[in-house]
């Protein structure tokens, strides 16, 4: 049931909403001239009913017509505003938080497959490093997961910096057999 066939209850309907449901059919193609085909017309009616019926009936309102349609004015343009603000903080935040090539968003994100492909080969990495020597292991990870250079690497564990290095290599090597190249 639409707003127009409905009646005020509870309070004395005020000579406002008598003029919105009588002018409402009007009042509508006055809004959509105004909002376009993409804004939501029934959005901007029922706010604009609200308001209406929230005036107090006992204020004297000279021409209420007029009155109505400035309201209208008022909700069209309100609602634009949101509208056009609303734009405005997406594109922002598009602009910030997403890469565009060519026009057309590009997702940050890995797709799953690829997520899933370089989990297996984790898992890969994780199982080769296991079958290495504590010490060569300890200085792969200090080096290349803690981002620690060979000279910090050598100073934590309390070896040469020599040391370190032929572990890391050690390492790289039993990686690159265990694990050929699975690209």
């Amino acid at each position: 049931m639409g707003l127009g066939s409905q009646r005020v209850t509870g309070r004395k309907a005020s000579i406002l909403v008598a003029v919105y449901l009588d002018h409402q059919a009007e009042l509508k193609r006055f809004c959509r001239a105004r909002l376009g085909a993409a804004a939501d017309l029934d959005d901007v009616i029922q706010e604009i009913f609200f308001k209406v019926s929230a005036v107090d009936p006992a204020q004297e309102i000279q021409n209420p017509l007029a009155y109505l349609y400035r309201l209208a004015s008022n909700v069209i343009l309100d609602h634009l505003r949101g509208e056009r603000r609303a734009r405005l903080r997406d594109t922002d935040w598009r602009q910030a938080h997403q890469t565009s090539l060519g026009g057309e968003d590009v997702a940050a994100a890995a797709d799953a497959e690829a997520t899933v492909i370089s989990r297996q080969r984790l898992a890969l990495v994780v199982a080769a490093l296991e079958a290495v020597a504590p010490p060569a292991r300890q200085a792969f990870r200090l080096h290349k997961f803690a981002g620690l250079s060979h000279a910090e690497t050598a100073a934590r564990m309390g070896i040469s910096k020599s040391a370190v290095e032929k572990h890391i290599s050690l390492v790289l090597k039993h990686l690159a057999v265990k694990l050929g190249d699975r690209r």
